[in-house]
């Protein structure tokens, strides 16, 4: 389950067949809670989605900060790392162990392995590039070159 994004900060370009494709993919999972069981009084049938983490990508003039949501993931069970000018973060949220006295009756979140890519920008410093997992939120920071960041020189008018 790779799944690249292509991140340019400065072109965005929308392609409808990616969009499409993209929402093929997630219909199942808006009419999952709200399908009904074919036969009344029997279970619905149990279907587990892949999955991703939602991030948010924001950035000034020093750096970009990636912003991933992770519920419920722990610690030592994700990954980050750059290849190839690509950064990649993987992980995974295992599902709970019934215990002896509880029955799950529904799961919906889905659970299993996950990776988002993301190529880097010209200017990120993948060197100093840091991480922080903090309360199911997974901080990436990816500063700016110096040769990046806009300098303001003043230029005397002769």
């Amino acid at each position: 389950m790779d799944m690249m994004t292509r991140w340019d900060p400065f072109l965005t370009t929308w392609d409808p067949f990616r969009e499409l494709e993209t929402a093929r993919g997630r219909l199942p999972g808006y009419f999952g809670p709200l399908a009904r069981p074919k036969h009344p009084g029997k279970e619905e049938a149990l279907t587990v989605a892949e999955w991703a983490p939602l991030v948010d990508i924001v950035e000034d003039d020093k750096e970009y900060l990636i912003k991933a949501e992770l519920p419920e993931v722990k610690k030592e069970n994700v990954r980050v790392n750059v290849v190839d000018d690509v950064l990649t973060l993987a992980g995974e949220r295992t599902m709970m162990k019934e215990e002896k006295d509880k029955k799950c009756r529904r799961i919906e979140r889905a659970y299993g392995s996950f990776a988002r890519a993301f190529t880097l920008p010209d200017d990120a410093d993948a060197a100093k590039i840091r991480a922080e997992f903090k309360d199911g939120l997974l901080k990436v920071w990816l500063p700016k070159t110096e040769k990046a960041k806009a300098r303001t020189v003043d230029v005397k008018i002769a």
